[in-house]
């Protein structure tokens, strides 16, 4: 069986909440002696999502409203096995992806965005302003706000606003306002113009104005499409979908692999399983992989740092670059970010997920591979989860080993095709 089906009546009712099974307690979010990021939360956060976010409840219920939205826009996705892509390795493994690339926004963020935007409504808000790095959370969130009936406001990475022009367009579409970040609307962005006008931008500096854009307007709230445990929270839906499809042909994954810039996909796809290896009742190996040129888990610190670069949000554990780190402008956009989430972070501490690093010219080699064998174009994002669920292919295949090799599919490469022209002209360094 090469795609394996849920129905619409699989759904899942209750996203899981991992904090509920850590191994040791979530290091608490903190703030400087004179800042104020902590009692700015319930000015910039739904009652809703903040409630979520401190939860250690196991299973919180998906809303009624939201579960239909999900239906509306295609859940529950579809399991595929990479059937061309072993028979091209050669290799005993079964590979399989899980696919969330098939919303026109291109990727899983909607998984998250639909709820965002729902308790923010509740809570009588008219406008979401948010981040994007390269395009997919804020092409979510604007089709999100559109379908709740609220504005949105986008501050996108520059160079990810030069580089994927026609990102700002789906997100237009939606009525979402695009603002090449750092942009003169905040006084934060300002300053950076000031300080270096070729600045590319970076997540961090977006996130600082989106925050700030946030608290200026009482009918503004502020969304955040990764990093913080309610953003991983709704995206279970990924991985408690997953477990019914293994479920349902009798298999269990021996890898799982994720993409990692905040951790939201990863963390989606993973934690479902993880509850599973944490209570022994599961084998399993987690792999989070991100780029060379962001190592974030490879490379940062264990330690407190701000989730944005101006320092409006609060202090978290986390790996981190730095948040004055500007990563450099290669084409995942969406793991262009120092930080980590939370979550992750500690799970990667405690050794129970392992990082990994892609560098550019393979992710789009991979990239190439894939779509020749599986027919399906994959996000600079998504192929350097493929290069490693490869790499343990291929390890398989020396030794033998018939494992079940889990993928998730994050996004689709279709507003992507500059950088793999860039590729395939041999334009493209590490």
């Amino acid at each position: 069986m090469y795609r394996i089906m849920l129905d619409e009546k699989d759904v899942p009712k209750k996203w899981y909440n991992i904090a509920a099974d850590l191994p040791v307690e979530l290091p608490a979010p903190t703030q400087t002696e004179e800042g104020h990021q902590l009692e700015n939360l319930p000015k910039i956060f739904s009652k809703g999502v903040l409630e979520q976010e401190m939860s250690t409840e196991r299973w919180i219920e998906i809303p009624k409203e939201v579960r239909e939205v999900y239906k509306k826009v295609g859940r529950p996705n579809p399991l595929y096995r990479a059937k061309g892509l072993e028979d091209y390795l050669d290799t005993p493994a079964k590979i399989y992806y899980k696919r969330e690339d098939l919303s026109p926004t291109g990727s899983h963020k909607l998984n998250s965005a639909i709820a965002q935007a729902y308790y923010a409504k509740k809570d009588g808000i008219e406008r979401l302003t948010t981040e994007t790095g390269a395009g997919q959370w804020g092409t979510a969130l604007s089709l999100a706000c559109s379908l709740m009936g609220l504005e949105c406001t986008v501050y996108m990475v520059k160079v990810s606003f030069q580089q994927k022009p026609y990102r700002k367009t789906i997100m237009q579409l939606y009525d979402g306002e695009v603002l090449a970040s750092p942009t003169d609307k905040t006084s934060f962005g300002r300053k950076v113009r000031a300080e270096n006008p070729n600045t590319p931008g970076s997540l961090g500096i977006a996130i600082s104005e989106a925050v700030e854009d946030a608290l200026s307007d009482e009918k503004t709230y502020y969304s955040l499409g990764s990093v913080l445990n309610h953003v991983l929270l709704h995206q279970t839906i990924i991985g408690l979908e997953t477990k019914k499809q293994f479920e349902s042909i009798d298999e269990t994954p021996d890898v799982l692999i994720g993409c990692v810039g905040g951790g939201s996909n990863f963390g989606g796809a993973a934690f479902p399983f993880m509850k599973d290896k944490i209570s022994g009742d599961l084998d399993c190996e987690f792999l989070a992989v991100e780029p060379a040129s962001c190592p974030t888990l490879t490379q940062g610190e264990y330690r407190y740092d701000y989730g944005d670069t101006e320092g409006l949000t609060p202090l978290m554990k986390m790996y981190t670059l730095g948040h004055d780190f500007i990563p450099p402008s290669v084409h995942a956009g969406g793991l262009r970010y120092h930080g980590m989430s939370p979550l992750v972070a500690l799970l990667v501490h405690e050794g129970l997920v392992e990082g990994r690093t892609v560098k550019q010219t393979e992710v789009f080699k991979t990239g190439q591979i894939f779509a020749k064998c599986e027919g399906v174009v994959p996000a600079p994002e998504t192929c350097h989860a493929i290069k490693t669920g490869m790499d343990e292919a291929v390890k398989c295949r020396k030794t033998g080993e018939e494992k079940n090799i889990l993928i998730n599919f994050s996004g689709h490469g279709m507003l992507d095709l500059q950088g793999y022209a860039d590729f395939l002209e041999g334009n493209l360094e590490d």
